[in-house]
């Protein structure tokens, strides 16, 4: 008989050990390691059993064993000490507090999924998992932000592999006191709730939920109220469990009501209105026609003065390199929505214009979150150098004449939150050699520190743990039957270890390991020099091709020839990837290049001293220099997928057969330094680049500072500046088709130019009633290739009015340039428009160029 709910009674504490709630409730003993052993040392065996989650322990410890804590003075005394280090950590000045000049005071950061811990299931890939560590850093730095995304009642599903290699799903019920969540309420205590009008009257609720990640609350909205009819108890159900309207109430409920969330958190904590907004991929991009709504009812703003006064303030990061990563709803669905009451006083054509696939090679039938996130958000960025080249690419049409190479989106390198992801063991050795546990700020490339030695021997520990986690999943998959032999005899600390762990969509190619049996089992099963692959992963409950890959996978796996060298580990999660990362020797990344927006499993690894193999995608396209790993080389010649496919399999191969083994199984005196050497430059080298803590303050220094600054400016004398930027933008829409370059003149040249020459130019524009204030004329020069192209090394200077329009209605600008370089050069000159508020010389998508 199951149970219809499941909840969690907690013993009585003492007053000596109350602390401990404030301790369990607030997630920073996820990753700070002083609180984790404090409540292990409650009772280890229970600890492990309990998922080593301190909420899970209060519950299942007993009032006896808690009596008994509560009479020992060195446990009360440590459980003092904690809180005061809590104290001191949630209000003490950090890296934020620090930096000089105006910042913001409020950032409210939007994600559908955030992975803070394996106990708080809300979450089921690399957006959720860069989403928690974000709000980690945050916290680490004293960034005052706050997270918003939904309570899933199901979270992700579980998985499981049956005796056909095919994945299975359940879906568990979470009990949100169990969690650790404490519940919004108002003054009366009663629970507070927000509601979104929907059409055919109905209406849907949500009660707010609080997790403490540190300094910084996230607030997750939850539909299981009694407010709610069945139908909109479902909507917060289960994470990306369904399509169509289900996803789009799932994401009216993170953007709409994640506004109102936020606005009535901050009114009942003291905390002031955000005045930056970060949206995390599309998901939440209804947030900004909220806001609208709200400046258009609240302030008296039109919708052009709205739209400028939340562009300013909106950060939007797109994390997906391909179309069919995005969000995308019927027009007709939207249209409904639109014209109900949800946003109030909102024209609901133009609101509709905001996402449509308008645009050539776009489907106008289509509504796009991307797009919406890219229309109503001034500052965007990829997750990493390549993604935002490849987003430029994909988004250009937005921007019609707009160079590909100047699209105004920028990049910002995903990072991982080190205190998070670095093993126990390798935190224990840097407290001992450096001082401190900072394993990711050390210089790990002095031996006179931590000898080879030191470190092989806890890189082979972090190993064993790996295996013995290995051995425990798999006899636990095999369920109630005897443990087979075999598993006591699976993997081997002595082997070089491969990893390979994510999300399961066909891009990732699971099986391209595969492409070659017969050579995968001589590499794994060679006598003197064996290689071993570690696996997990799981794919989308409706993506069945993701889900024959993980079949012909397991299959592979549970060959008996192989069997003991390669394991699909199931259920693959955060509480998993914490033992698989730091116990590989090699991490494993081989996507269809450039469709891996920027990938940080690696970064995880590279962290705790693995080394890379990977093609040269996301973040490893920007940091591989040859010592911190391998690049598999890309096919790009290749005249189909097939043929791709298996020359970088063949790649793979020779670079694990021919470079990876020889380097691993090279000792010297039973420690092979060569491969120690790349493993110290590559904790040291990727230590200072691949943390959340340098991705937060990327984004501090340069998204969230200019957001805020561009808000408060159009905020200034009650929106006066939000209404003259609105009225500059509709003033130049209308006179740019009129607005030209009429002829360029340039002297000072001689017919062989040569280096220290001083180009004069001299351009003469119509504006069609434009002031030369409105606009910039700039000369755009650089080498040129064959083309006549001026390549990505082009320069940009302002030519000067030299007054006003003469009679023939031209405007004549001048400049001049010394010429620095030598070789084909060339120039253009262009008119943009100019206003102060613009973050980008392209960003309204007008250009007129000299012909």
């Amino acid at each position: 008989m199951k149970a219809i709910r499941t909840f969690t009674v907690r013993p009585v504490l003492a007053e000596s050990l109350a602390p401990l709630d404030a301790l369990a409730a607030n997630f920073r003993w996820s990753w700070s390691r002083t609180p984790r052993d404090l409540f292990a040392s409650m009772d280890p065996a229970l600890w492990s059993q309990v998922g080593e989650n301190p909420v899970r322990m209060l519950g299942a410890i007993g009032q006896k064993r808690l009596d008994e804590l509560a009479a020992d003075a060195a446990f009360v005394e440590r459980v003092n000490a904690e809180a005061e280090s809590l104290r001191g950590y949630l209000t003490g000045d950090r890296w934020f507090q620090q930096l000089e000049g105006d910042k913001p005071a409020h950032i409210a950061y939007f994600s559908p999924e955030f992975g803070v811990d394996g106990s708080l299931p809300q979450y089921s890939g690399g957006l959720g998992i860069l989403a928690g560590d974000h709000l980690k850093s945050a916290s680490d730095l004293g960034v005052p932000l706050t997270g918003v995304g939904l309570f899933y009642r199901s979270g992700y599903f579980r998985q499981s592999i049956g005796d056909d290699g095919w994945q299975r799903e359940s879906y568990p019920l979470l009990d949100p006191y169990g969690l650790g969540l404490t519940l919004l309420r108002d003054e009366d205590g009663a629970p507070v709730e927000i509601s979104l009008d929907l059409p055919g009257d109905r209406r849907l609720s949500a009660r707010i939920w609080i997790a403490d990640i540190g300094r910084v609350p996230l607030l997750l909205l939850d539909a299981e109220t009694p407010s709610n009819t069945d139908e909109m108890r479902r909507v917060t159900d289960r994470l990306y469990g369904g399509g169509g309207e289900h996803r789009l109430l799932q994401e009216l409920l993170l953007g709409v009501g994640g506004v109102r969330a936020v606005r009535a958190f901050a009114a009942l904590t003291g905390r002031p209105t955000p005045d930056v907004y970060h949206t995390n991929e599309g998901h939440a991009g209804f947030q900004g026609l909220e806001r609208m709504a709200g400046f258009m009812t609240d302030s008296g703003l039109s919708f052009d003065e709205a739209l400028a006064q939340v562009r300013a303030s909106t950060v939007f990061t797109t994390h997906t390199p391909v179309p069919a990563g995005i969000d995308r709803f019927p027009r007709d669905l939207i249209e409904a929505y639109l014209a109900s009451n949800l946003f109030s006083g909102i024209d609901p054509v133009r609101a509709l214009a905001l996402g449509l696939e308008d645009y050539p090679g776009g489907d106008p039938g289509v509504f796009n979150m991307a797009v919406l996130g890219l229309h109503l958000g001034q500052h965007a960025n990829g997750v990493s150098r390549l993604h935002g080249k490849v987003s430029r690419g994909m988004f250009g049409q937005l921007w019609p004449g707009v160079d590909t190479d100047e699209v105004p989106i920028g990049s910002i390198t995903n990072g991982v939150h080190a205190p998070t992801w670095v093993h126990a063991k390798l935190k224990g050795l840097s407290e001992e050699r450096f001082g401190d546990s900072h394993v990711a700020t050390h210089d790990w490339t002095d031996r006179g520190v931590v000898s080879d030695a030191e470190l092989w021997g806890v890189r082979q520990a972090m190993k064993a743990d790996l295996v013995a986690e290995a051995r425990r999943r798999v006899a636990a998959s095999l369920g109630d039957t005897i443990t087979p032999a075999w598993v006591d005899d699976l993997l081997d600390t002595n082997v070089l270890t491969i990893g390979f762990a994510r999300r399961v969509p066909t891009y990732k190619r699971l099986t391209l390991m595969l492409r070659d049996p017969q050579r995968l089992t001589r590499l794994l099963t060679d006598p003197e020099r064996p290689v071993q692959i570690v696996i997990g992963g799981k794919s989308h409950p409706a993506d069945d091709s993701g889900k024959i890959l993980i079949q012909q996978l397991v299959r592979f796996s549970r060959d008996p020839k192989v069997r003991g060298r390669i394991v699909f580990l199931p259920d693959y999660d955060i509480t998993l990837a914490k033992t698989l990362y730091p116990g590989c020797d090699v991490w494993l990344n081989n996507p269809l290049r450039p469709l891996e927006a920027c990938g940080t499993s690696g970064m995880k690894a590279a962290l705790n001293g693995a080394l890379n193999l990977s093609i040269l995608d996301g973040w490893w396209d920007e940091w591989f220099d040859g010592r911190n790993g391998w690049a598999i080389p890309t096919a790009d010649t290749a005249s189909n997928d097939e043929e791709r496919d298996d020359a970088e399999a063949a790649a793979l191969y020779d670079l694990i057969e021919h470079q990876l083994v020889p380097a691993f199984y090279e000792r010297e005196g039973g420690i092979p330094t060569t491969w120690l050497g790349m493993v110290r430059h590559t904790m040291t080298d990727l230590g200072s680049k691949a943390t959340s803590d340098r991705m937060v303050r990327d984004y501090v220094q340069t998204m969230y500072v200019p957001a805020a600054a561009h808000d408060a400016a159009l905020r200034t004398d009650d929106f006066a500046e939000a209404r003259a930027l609105a009225a500059f933008i509709q003033r130049v829409r209308t006179s740019w088709p009129k607005v030209r370059v009429a002829n360029v003149d340039s002297s000072g040249i001689p017919q062989q130019a040569q280096a220290g020459d001083v180009l004069e130019i001299q351009a003469s524009v119509a504006l069609d009633g434009l002031s030369p204030d409105d606009v910039a004329v700039e000369v755009v020069y650089g080498p040129v290739d064959g083309h006549d192209d001026l390549g990505d090394n082009r320069r940009t200077a302002r030519l000067q009015p030299t007054g006003p329009a003469g009679a023939d209605g031209l405007t004549l600008f001048t400049g001049s340039r010394t010429l620095t370089a030598t070789g084909s050069f060339g120039y253009t000159v262009r008119v943009v428009p100019a206003h102060p508020q613009l973050v980008s010389d392209v960003e309204l998508g007008l250009i007129a160029f000299a012909s």
